[in-house]
């Protein structure tokens, strides 16, 4: 059977790949320290659970309203507005199954086959999936580890072309941990200003999962652009809630209706009970979340001090999320073989900077949503590996 050029464009994500060599080494009997997965190895808080229990006794069986249910989005309008000190209309909010749909709905609004989107190298490997699949022509924007992989405004406006319609932006970011520094995000806003047709995704999915006393940054926050910028956020990775697939979106009045028909011919709605957990985790405690980012910190200081401690190797301090992206160049060899060797080697799952866009070759990344104990036998190895090489 012949399928459509459009299918054969989508790409992967290099994680799952990696997850299931992992699963495979270990049903062998192998024992695999795996900082290649984002997802944080903490247990949904009770709380949220119990909501969810408690919806489906209720008997939150049927379909929802496919914006989300009232109270969710209600919630989310609520905590946007107290965070940011905005006003936030409940109405201009989607709650998706995740945060993937979010990224295709925005990419596929503007994306033609004439168009251009903006997309950060390294970054996040569905972007450029999506935008090739969109029929758009996906432009990468560099981000430089002699800025901490932070985003610099010449870096991206540079890049604006007449084609360009939708510029995508992340911070905390995936790969690097990297936080857009508000001195560039305002210069790059005030650049925008000249273009006042090209669409802004935000993708915000770490916003909460900020170090050294940064405060939370969103888009939003910018009444300049943000009749044109849509915000990608979630509870996957600040509530420990990834396989629940529930994520959220803040679109723009012009085009949440065009947002909403994406998600009616897409996934119909998003389950009930899980919406009511989606609640809980906002409006219930969050001493849990604060206790996760201080767990975060600490293991972010040792795997950092570690990598440094290991020749050719250097890491920069990561700033937000859960990741280092360590540079490897001085080790001559490329990410794919080091990620290669050290999961087959060594017993340590991680993965190359390639994976990631062109501009991440000589650098991998590494995880660390696992425990203190997992991460420092993770960088034993990974000192043995590069320090004590096999004898030809």
């Amino acid at each position: 059977m012949r399928v459509s050029k459009r299918v054969m464009s989508l790409g992967t994500e290099s994680a799952f790949e990696v997850l299931a060599q992992v699963e495979q080494l270990e049903k062998q009997g192998r024992n695999v320290i795996n900082l290649s997965i984002g997802q944080p190895d903490f247990k949904t808080s009770e709380n949220i659970v119990e909501a969810a229990v408690k919806a489906l006794r209720d008997g939150m069986h049927g379909y929802t309203p496919a914006p989300g249910i009232e109270a969710l989005r209600e919630a989310v309008s609520q905590k946007y507005s107290s965070d940011h000190e905005i006003s936030l209309d409940p109405n201009n909010v989607l709650i998706t199954p995740g945060g993937k749909p979010v990224i295709f709905f925005a990419v596929l609004m503007f994306g033609d086959d004439d168009g251009e989107i903006l997309y950060p190298d390294p970054g996040f490997p569905i972007y450029e999936s999506v935008i090739n699949f969109s029929g758009a022509r996906a432009v990468p924007y560099a981000l430089s580890e002699k800025k901490d992989f932070s985003i610099t405004a010449d870096a991206i406006l540079n890049r604006i072309t007449p084609k360009t319609k939708l510029l995508i932006l992340n911070s905390p970011h995936n790969p690097t941990g990297s936080v857009s520094s508000k001195k560039e995000i305002e210069k790059l806003i005030a650049g925008l200003l000249h273009y006042p047709n090209i669409g802004i995704l935000s993708d915000e999915i770490y916003s909460k999962i900020y170090f050294d006393n940064l405060m939370p940054n969103s888009m939003i926050q910018f009444p300049e652009i943000r009749e044109r910028t849509i915000i990608l956020d979630g509870w996957s990775k600040s509530y420990a809630m990834t396989g629940w697939r529930l994520g959220y979106s803040i679109w723009p009045k012009n085009l949440i209706e065009k947002a909403i028909r994406f998600a009616i011919n897409n996934h119909s709605c998003v389950n009930g009970f899980v919406q009511m957990a989606g609640v809980e985790a906002l409006n219930g405690s969050q001493d849990d979340l604060k206790n996760m980012i201080t767990i975060f910190r600490k293991r972010r200081d040792v795997i950092v001090s570690g990598l440094n401690s290991i020749r050719n190797i250097s890491c920069v301090n990561p700033k937000g999320a859960f990741y280092v992206f360590p540079n490897i160049k001085e080790t001559g060899k490329n990410s794919l073989t080091l990620q290669n060797d050290l999961l087959n080697q060594e017993g340590v799952a991680l993965l190359a900077g390639s994976s990631f866009g062109s501009n991440g070759e000589g650098y991998l990344r590494l995880s660390y949503a696992n425990s203190m104990e997992n991460i420092e036998i993770a960088l034993d190895r990974m000192k043995n590996y590069f320090e004590n090489p096999p004898k030809k």
